[in-house]
């Protein structure tokens, strides 16, 4: 047998339904999830019944559709965390954190957003009720922002659509409603070098986000820290933002980015 092809027919074939729920913007029910996967539903629900013991699927008990599950989260962030951009930043944080004083986290653009891949506490957090994995909102997060300001408008399109249409819907005056409104936002971001958002993700919270490039001025991931409004430096080059931004520039420079 040729040593090179040999394998297990019936994992390759699995993980097509995995692959579907990654490419999915949400759960999926059994039947979509089957025929995007060339199945029949009945195979496809064999496959879903082991997948589930290995805690790389979840079903919702209420609506039944099925998602990603945690093993899935922990193979996805400890493959990122392998990326060299991201362990030279996970390094640097600490002395980062010590600097600025206030929590950290990493991001990277993930199949459905900016997603947090490293959490640093700082002594004096305060309570944020975000979890590595989690995806933030382009809009009203900084990351969202940091992101959006810098990726592809193809790649954000669809989310900052849809995003758009719920800050519309909620009638919140301090999002952007319309794509020239988002474009206003995200030059803001550009012309700063960082992202901020005071009061508008979590109440009584303030978020800084700066962008690292890699040597092809790609963004490959961001910076973020936020604190409370009552000890947290909101002011564009303040006590925060500026050593925030710093740090980025130095890591994008040790990536090979060529600053303008």
């Amino acid at each position: 047998m040729d040593k090179t092809r040999a394998g297990i027919q019936s994992v390759e074939v699995g993980f097509a339904l995995l692959e579907s729920l990654t490419r999915s913007a949400g759960p999926q029910m059994l039947r979509d999830l089957a025929a995007s996967a060339g199945m029949s539903a009945a195979k496809a629900h064999r496959y879903l019944v082991s997948f589930q013991r290995l805690g790389l699927v979840t079903q919702d008990s209420r609506s039944n559709r099925y998602d990603l599950g945690p093993a899935a989260l922990k193979l996805g962030l400890s493959a990122l965390s392998r990326v060299d951009a991201v362990r030279m930043a996970r390094e640097r944080m600490p002395p980062l954190m010590e600097a600025i004083g206030h929590t950290l986290a990493l991001a990277v653009w993930g199949n459905r957003g900016p997603t947090i891949v490293h959490w640093e506490e700082s002594p004096q957090s305060v309570t944020a009720n975000l979890r590595l994995g989690d995806v933030m909102p382009l809009l009203s997060s900084a990351t969202g922002r940091c992101f959006a300001a810098h990726v592809s408008q193809e790649a954000i399109a669809p989310l900052l659509r849809e995003e758009m249409g719920r800050a519309q819907k909620l009638k919140r005056t301090d999002l952007p409603t319309t794509l020239a409104a988002a474009r206003a936002l995200f030059e803001e971001v550009r012309r700063h070098g960082s992202a901020r958002v005071v009061d508008t993700l979590l109440p009584g919270i303030v978020g800084f986000s700066a962008p690292v490039f890699d040597a092809d001025g790609h963004i490959v991931l961001s910076i973020t820290t936020l604190g409370s409004i009552a000890t947290f430096d909101p002011e564009w080059n303040g006590a925060i933002d500026q050593p925030l931004r710093d740090a980025a520039r130095r890591l994008s420079a040790d990536l090979g980015h060529a600053m303008a």
